[in-house]
């Protein structure tokens, strides 16, 4: 979801006693109370829901900038697993963790009738004083405590060998060995739009490896990106198929978002033989099967997302719960692959909720989108994903808001696979990503670029 996460300095408290006897060992186990901390602009300690640690819990976070300190004092550094004891009683929630001020971090809370553990990635603690922020983010939602456990090294990946589809195109087969080799290693870079690909290339001076376009409308740049060496992923926001609303306030072009049609993806899976939304449905996938075509066509492999932030709800298909996006992408699998023979798909799933989940048949690498501010690694919904993909699937940023440092990336074992910054304001807004950074980024050895990338389908086909 696009939006902008104001984040403010907080006034410094204590959360655990101060002082030299108090400092913590980067080897030890943390542990901190929510009660304990700074509470500023939420409710205050609450005891009403029963399981809870300690002397209560802290919520409900429903402005924007309700936010709750810890202070973290380590007598070194130390990379940390942070889990956040939270309840997610009004409903699955997000929130974002900042660790000293700096760069922020979406956490996922699933739903929940009590208090559950949820993973929140990496924290790298400094030696000396630290703060940790939880701040509001989508809000409503309870924090009882947070846990930091010394993260252990990370584990080789065991990512699988073959595409899902058994009749993968060659370079399909080479896009898919070239994301395995780089993985763990290496992030390509990439960019939404491609005038926007074109405004990074005039900034740093390099091109992304990767371009993101629509498949309704920028097919054309994508082929002339593939022409240039590059790597292409494609998202689609597919306007319902019926019932746009089409008003000042809801204008048909907005006719992906929920509030903009009253198409029921439930209803139109149901009977499909006699029903008429159904029958729509495929003439969709149809129509966009000739544009997925034309790339085939191309030579050109494509990194495939559609239904994507279907958890989130905003998008009509996923506005009826998980069973209808994963009945819809099993048939949007069957349709493209088995009757059009479209076999340069490699299939990204773009969702971190294992409910919503279509199936490791069904899919080849999974992936989030995050808009957080910072520049930070991301590396909450890193370990989701890897969670999420049994540590099977290639995983990847698909799009944010401000590009992950590559320093914090490799210090943090966030093996993102690619990101894709979206267009504007995100790109060219210096809150998110300022020139000195995208400079940092796009020189960064950590960092593939287009001219770095050049003959790598003849490569690995």
């Amino acid at each position: 979801m696009k939006s902008i996460l104001f984040l403010a300095q907080l006034a410094l408290v204590a959360a655990a006693p101060s002082g030299s006897a108090a400092k913590r060992k980067a080897c030890s186990a943390l542990h901190f109370e929510a009660e304990d901390a700074l509470i500023s602009g939420t409710n205050s300690v609450l005891t009403e829901l029963a399981g809870y640690s300690g002397t209560g819990y802290v919520g409900r976070f429903e402005a924007a900038d309700d936010r709750i300190r810890f202070e973290i004092p380590s007598e070194e550094q130390g990379l940390y697993d942070l889990t956040i004891t939270y309840a997610g009683i009004y409903g699955e929630k997000r929130a974002s963790v900042v660790l000293n001020s700096g760069a922020s971090e979406e956490v996922y809370f699933a739903q929940s009738t009590g208090f559950e553990d949820a993973p929140a990635g990496q924290v790298l603690l400094q030696a000396g004083d630290n703060t940790l922020d939880i701040v509001s983010n989508w809000g409503w939602y309870v924090i009882d405590s947070i846990t930091l456990t010394p993260t252990p090294a990370r584990p080789p990946h065991n990512i699988d060998e073959d595409l899902v589809n058994p009749a993968a195109n060659a370079n399909a087969k080479a896009l898919y060995a070239f994301l395995k080799d780089n993985y763990g290693k290496r992030i390509l870079s990439g960019q939404q739009d491609h005038d926007f690909a074109a405004w990074v290339e005039q900034q740093v001076g390099k091109a992304p490896a990767i371009y993101q376009g629509d498949i309704g409308t920028a097919v054309e740049e994508g082929i002339d990106y593939h022409g240039r060496g590059g790597i292409l992923t494609f998202c689609w926001h597919w306007n319902a198929p019926v019932g746009l609303y089409d008003t000042a306030e809801q204008p048909w072009w907005r006719g992906f978002y929920t509030e903009a049609t009253d198409f029921n993806i439930a209803a139109a899976l149901q009977n499909p033989e006699s029903n008429a939304n159904y029958t729509l449905l495929i003439r969709d996938i149809d129509a966009i099967a000739e544009e997925l075509l034309r790339l085939q066509d191309a030579g050109s492999p494509i990194l495939w997302r559609p239904l994507h932030e279907a958890e989130g709800g905003w998008f009509w298909w996923g506005a009826q719960g998980p069973e209808p996006v994963i009945e819809l992408w099993r048939i949007m699998y069957d349709r493209l692959t088995n009757h059009h023979g479209l076999n340069n798909l490699i299939w990204v799933w773009n969702s971190v909720d294992p409910a919503w989940y279509p199936g490791d048949e069904y899919v080849d690498i999974v992936s989030a989108d995050s808009y957080t501010q910072g520049n930070g690694p991301l590396s909450g919904l890193y370990n989701q994903l890897v969670d999420l993909g049994s540590d099977r699937k290639i995983v990847a940023a698909t799009e944010v808001g401000a590009a992950p440092r590559p320093e914090l990336l490799e210090l943090y074992q966030a093996h993102w696979s690619w990101f894709v910054v979206w267009t504007e304001p995100y790109i060219n807004d210096p809150v998110w990503n300022s020139p000195e950074i995208l400079q940092e980024i796009y020189d960064s050895e950590y960092t593939l670029t287009l001219d770095e990338i050049q003959g790598w389908l003849e490569q690995y086909s």
